[in-house]
């Protein structure tokens, strides 16, 4: 079975609670930060499945988080949903999607499109994780037979 790592980030420990209240599941393991620097270390440490991000956090923001996080090869394509309680103004929801969100969600958060939206994401990965697999399997495979072909002359060009 596939365990999934989500990432929570959020400054205020009772956001961070509400999200684990709403999110805990078989095959998941929730992560949390309290800050953007503690979590780009969890992303360095650990194969995120999914990011929640909240914006507006002290020293560096939900934004810059995501922006070095596009910035890195093993953590460019981690899907992040922005969560915030700040204005809907157009110019900030623009500027999260800039960022590299795949979402963005406004607080109070309605829990069934909150688990709807991260379960969405969550079978995502599930089935890249499982291709990923699949590939690795075949290119296996292939190495096996390759290497059997060259064991037993075969690729070896004597056709007299």
């Amino acid at each position: 079975m596939i365990v999934q790592k989500l990432l929570l980030v959020d400054d205020q420990p009772a956001n961070l609670v509400s999200l684990e209240a709403v999110l805990e599941g078989e095959g998941r393991t929730l992560i949390k930060a309290h800050s953007g620097q503690e979590a780009l270390k969890v992303l360095l440490k650990e194969d995120i499945s999914l990011v929640l991000l909240d914006v507006q956090m002290p020293g560096m923001d939900g934004f810059e988080v995501a922006e070095l996080m596009r910035q890195r090869k093993d953590t460019q394509t981690i899907p992040i949903i922005f969560v915030t309680a700040i204005s809907k103004e157009k110019k900030y929801v623009f500027k999260g999607y800039q960022a590299g969100a795949v979402d963005y969600l406004f607080k109070p958060l309605d829990p069934l499109i909150l688990k709807s939206k991260v379960d969405f994401f969550l079978s995502l990965d599930k089935q890249r994780r499982e291709l990923q697999e699949k590939l690795r399997e075949a290119q296996a495979h292939r190495a096996a037979y390759e290497a059997g072909k060259t064991q037993r002359g075969e690729g070896s060009g004597n056709s007299s």
